[in-house]
């Protein structure tokens, strides 16, 4: 796989979503707004034939899929969003995405803090693709209860996985993987390529590799580098 030589450390991508409010005003929900969009558009390049089932935890790699599951309902995709989190623990710009998805009607499948094999393989038995928006470049060491199950479950489904800035369980850093961690056949990161991608073995876990533009100015990534 070609890697972008440009790449960022989990701090580094914190910096400079930070910089993009603070010296440019551009708002999380903006930056939010523009990688859901940007992955949608890249499922939609692939021409799902069945569901798109988009699986979410509880922080901004949530956020981002109630995005993109807005965007596919915009473009007539089938699609459904699975919740491992209660509404009332959603804060900040995942919140604000997650009341929008409710007041448009889409299919919420809501599983809380608990791991239904037997109802997370009926929903998964006919999708096209699965999105990991579980958990995001925050994370590390091992996921826990119920996510853990929830990753394997969803490894051993069949359908291709995207994953939404890097695979659930992939250290952002140093690209080792947790004890699960998502196999995706295809990765789409925001603003550069991680560090951790990088490492030898990482592309085993984040398959094809998209970076996506989400409208942060290039001068701030070069600063942040710099």
């Amino acid at each position: 796989m070609n890697m972008p030589l440009t790449a960022l450390t989990r701090d580094q991508s914190r910096r400079v979503d930070r910089l993009a409010m603070e010296q440019y005003g551009i708002s999380g929900l903006v930056l939010m707004e523009n990688a859901g969009r940007g992955v949608a558009e890249v499922l939609c390049n692939t021409g799902p034939a069945g569901p798109v089932v988009i699986c979410c935890g509880k922080g901004n790699n949530a956020g981002d899929g109630f995005v993109i599951a807005r965007h596919l309902d915009l473009r007539d995709v089938d699609v459904r969003v699975l919740l491992w989190a209660e509404p009332a623990e959603l804060a900040g710009d995942a919140a604000a995405n997650f009341r929008i998805l409710e007041k448009i009607g889409a299919p919420i499948e809501h599983f809380g803090t608990s791991h239904d094999p037997d109802r997370l393989a009926g929903q998964l038995s006919d999708a096209a693709w699965i999105v990991d928006a579980l958990l995001g470049t925050g994370a590390s060491g091992n996921p826990r209860p119920p996510i853990d199950a929830v990753i394997e479950q969803i490894n051993a489904a069949g359908p291709p996985i995207l994953a939404v800035d890097l695979p659930s369980g992939l250290d952002c850093d140093t690209g080792e993987p947790a004890t699960p961690a998502i196999r995706a056949a295809v990765t789409c990161t925001f603003l550069a390529a991680k560090v951790g991608f990088l490492a030898p073995g990482a592309e085993r876990y984040t398959g094809k590799l998209h970076v996506l533009d989400i409208g942060v100015p290039g001068k701030l990534i070069d600063e942040v580098l710099a």
